[in-house]
């Protein structure tokens, strides 16, 4: 097949990929070439390997399935880094190596009076690993940013220090191979793996709460990676002496170095985050439209680029311009403007309706996927559109207790920023919150 001939209809494959898939279009798509197409295979090139791996994680299907669409036949679809061979990239990946989100990078960090210290001090640790604030410790509520400073800081260190060790690991994560690791008597190799890197990363350092057995570990873990001069970088979403059951010594520990706060953006700043996550979608709005945005949105970052995405699948899918009058119909109902009016009630009466479950079902003391997914999305959406405490939404769902409220929504933002179908079942799920109160 001629070279022009393969490019052209690489070409149609990537522009049918992004219409099957507008959640994860990007601007560097524009980047990505035709390495390989013959036959069952095609081999896309991409400009680095967190780019391959974010497209191996979340974009693979949308592109095989264009791709078979566009040539008629079945294609095994797969990425690499430029003309980097397949059979050599997972091989070779370290089991250390940290899986970075390719827009989470201080080039697409948004500055503003909210987040300027928690950003200057990720900088700094950045350039000068262990030597700088160690601990480096960053709280603030879900969505504003804590993930993408955590990532940048991975991305900017292994840059500059490019035989760097990077850790970089969720609470819940640490947690579960540590439970995996008793369980199988491999106790010596987990320490290995996280005590002997030149810097651990921990997102959601508070889900160490009220497990005594993994406080320990972490306990020693921070004593031997702080007495050997390595980084350590921390988030939450409390400052340490607010995380509950978290024992006193780790929170003295916690305050060694530098505590930083990440705050709700302004007005303002929440125009500029609008604009930078529009140009990274390759997109071009009006600050017409980015205002807009940021009025109708107040909450978070992630409500911020969700309002976009809509926007974004709406214009996609009518194939018209991307103007105020579109996006103020895409947004219709997606975002509850006064909360206040919303009950849990509300929540809970269309939840139930759409799983089909009952009340006394969330209620229980069931567990099966069934009926967990309901109750988290219930607390989840209670958290979103209400104004009750963590503690009064686990009163209506069974009297569960705040941290049980608290792991339930960090659960469901993930799958809400990570999975597509998720994202779209959250919208219609509040459109019709929000129409009946």
């Amino acid at each position: 097949m001629a070279t022009r001939e393969v490019e052209n209809i690489f070409t149609d494959i990537l522009e049918r990929a992004q219409s099957l898939d507008p959640v994860n279009t990007r601007k560097w798509f524009d980047k990505l070439t035709v390495l390989h197409l013959n036959g069952g295979s095609l081999e896309i090139g991409c400009p680095d390997e967190a780019k391959v791996q974010f497209l191996h994680d979340n974009c693979k299907a949308s592109f095989t399935r264009a791709a078979q669409q566009i040539t008629g036949h079945l294609v095994a679809v797969d990425f690499n880094v430029g003309h980097q061979k397949k059979t050599s990239r997972r091989s070779q990946r370290s089991q250390s190596e940290p899986k970075l989100h390719p827009d989470y990078t201080f080039d697409d960090f948004v500055v503003g009076p909210s987040n300027r210290l928690a950003h200057a001090s990720c900088i700094a640790v950045s350039q000068s690993p262990g030597n700088t604030y160690n601990p480096l410790f960053i709280y603030g509520n879900s969505g504003l940013g804590k993930t993408h400073l955590l990532h940048a800081v991975c991305y900017e260190a292994k840059r500059r220090f490019k035989d760097a060790i990077i850790q970089f690991s969720s609470c819940e994560d640490f947690v579960n191979r540590f439970i995996r690791a008793i369980e199988e008597g491999n106790v010596a190799g987990f320490q290995s793996q996280f005590r002997t890197v030149d810097v651990l990363v921990i997102d959601d350092i508070q889900f160490l709460r009220e497990r005594e057995q993994s406080q320990e570990e972490f306990f020693h873990t921070f004593n031997a990676l702080y007495n050997n001069g390595k980084q350590i970088i921390l988030s939450s979403d409390c400052p340490p002496a607010k995380i509950p059951s978290l024992e006193d010594r780790l929170i003295s520990r916690f305050n060694w170095g530098l505590v930083a706060s990440v705050d709700p953006p302004s007005y303002e700043t929440r125009i500029a985050i609008v604009q930078k996550k529009a140009h990274l979608r390759g997109l071009s709005i009006s600050e017409e439209i980015a205002a807009y945005i940021a009025r109708k949105v107040h909450a978070n970052i992630r409500e911020l680029e969700g309002a976009l995405t809509t926007i974004y699948a709406v214009a996609t899918t009518s194939g018209e311009p991307i103007t105020l009058e579109l996006a103020q119909m895409a947004l219709d109902g997606q975002i509850k403007l006064a909360a206040k009016h919303t009950s849990i009630t509300d929540i809970i009466d269309v939840v139930t309706r759409h799983f089909d479950v009952r009340l006394a079902d969330l209620q229980s003391k069931r567990r099966s996927q069934s009926i967990t997914m309901p109750r988290q999305i219930c607390m989840y959406l209670a958290r979103s559109l209400t104004r009750h405490s963590l503690e009064e939404i686990g009163g209506h769902l069974g009297g569960r207790d705040h941290t049980t409220v608290m792991h339930a929504c960090s659960k469901i933002e993930r799958a809400n920023s990570d999975d597509p179908q998720t994202h779209a079942l959250l919208n219609e799920l509040t459109k019709q919150i929000t129409q009946t109160s």
